[in-house]
């Protein structure tokens, strides 16, 4: 048997030699997945993946742009940077969104690790996602105020604009609305929305309608929903309420903190 095994290994260094040799470079594929190796971590993505962001190190990797310094025992390339960071960087560039968990907390990891790709686009991802980050960690306040004249209606203002784009879209998706996206002529500024325009349909009820009648809801819904976003965002009421006037949508005023 020995001799046997020494025979075959015989031939097939005579065939091609570097038959019974490690890989000792990358050869780009023309299509199909690459598998790399970074920091230990195997890490397998399509072609079209690694090569999207022109310029970058990965996009010349895979281009066979840039040599390849180091493989593994498998002839896979050989990345020593960070592996689980790296998990990151190839979700940014199979879906073009920085998706990181709330309680993440090695965002100057990755920052560095983007920069080292030379990925500038996730570079930039990052520090907006710090930027959002830091505000949300400031002290949020929150208004609403009701007034029943149709020049001012009900208004809603929040120091985090992230909530009130959370408001905007809540607000759609319960109205009677044929939009995709929040009516603008009720914006004021990206910390403000105004429902100025006022139609009673029936003692009691107040209906908030668009000019081109696009978007309707009743007011006392719109301040409903409002409030319960407040408070599964972690807002906490601050104003006393009047229990002689019923509800919490009752109130003229309403003040929430976080």
């Amino acid at each position: 048997m020995e001799w046997n095994l020494r025979r075959m290994e015989s031939e097939l260094r005579h065939i091609n030699p570097d038959l019974l040799q490690p890989s000792k470079s990358f050869k780009k594929p023309s299509s199909g997945t690459i598998t790399i190796n970074v920091g230990g971590f195997l890490y397998t993505a399509h072609r079209t993946t690694l090569i999207k962001q022109q310029g970058s190190f990965l996009e010349e990797l895979a281009n066979g742009k840039k040599p390849v310094q180091h493989t593994d025992s498998m002839g896979n390339p050989f990345i020593d940077r960070d592996g689980p960071a790296f998990r990151h960087v190839l979700n940014y560039l199979r879906t073009g969104e920085l998706q990181l968990p709330d309680d993440f907390r090695e965002v100057g990891l990755l920052r560095r690790e983007a920069d080292f790709y030379r990925l500038s686009e996730l570079v930039e991802a990052v520090l907006d996602w710090e930027s959002q980050r830091a505000a949300q960690r400031e002290a949020a306040f929150l208004e609403m105020t009701d007034s029943h004249e149709r020049s001012q209606g009900l208004k809603v203002y929040c120091s985090d604009s992230t909530f009130l784009d959370k408001v905007k879209g809540r607000l759609v998706q319960i109205s009677k609305s044929r939009l995709d996206g929040f009516p603008e002529e009720f914006v004021v500024s990206s910390n403000v929305i105004q429902f100025r325009h006022f139609i009673k349909s029936e003692p009691g009820s107040r209906l908030v309608l668009k000019e081109d009648s696009t978007f309707l809801c009743t007011l006392d819904c719109l301040k409903l929903e409002t409030v319960m976003l407040a408070l599964k965002a972690g807002f906490k009421l601050v104003t006393s309420l009047d229990s002689s006037k019923g509800s919490v949508v009752a109130a003229e005023a309403l003040h929430f903190v976080k």
